[in-house]
């Protein structure tokens, strides 16, 4: 016996063990990219960093001995190695921000995947919209 207003019958759909097994993956995938959201925009922010850094680093004269962050200390080099040390960091930058938009881009695959699925299970009465 249901307890539903007079007039509506129950349009639930039995929620199967596979299906509940792509409803967590689905909530992990979005959790990871989630995460991975707000490291990238993180690394976006100390690429736009490094570039003004870059920018400011080429108007000093290269024999000259300037503080370079490594880490949690700074270390006292030559502008011209500093010149190349950041040239290395941004390119390592840039490689974790091309990995990070691979990912994303995977991710968003996956979910599409699963969505397409459990719309086409579960109809109306699931919402995996945010």
């Amino acid at each position: 016996m249901e307890l539903l207003p007079e007039g509506q019958r129950n349009t639930a759909t039995e929620v199967k063990w596979e299906d509940q097994q792509k409803i967590n993956k689905f909530s992990t995938i979005i959790s990871k990219k989630d995460e991975l959201l707000i490291h990238l925009d993180q690394l976006n922010q100390e690429k736009e960093y490094s570039d003004d850094l870059s920018l400011e680093i080429e108007l000093l004269d290269e024999d000259d001995t300037i503080q370079y962050k490594l880490g949690d200390s700074f270390v006292f080099m030559k502008v011209s190695k500093a010149i190349s040390k950041l040239e290395s960091d941004q390119e390592k930058m840039n490689n974790k921000i091309d990995a990070s938009n691979e990912l994303i881009v995977k991710y968003d695959e996956e979910l599409n995947e699963l969505k397409s699925h459990l719309y086409a299970k579960f109809g109306n009465n699931i919402n995996l919209e945010r």
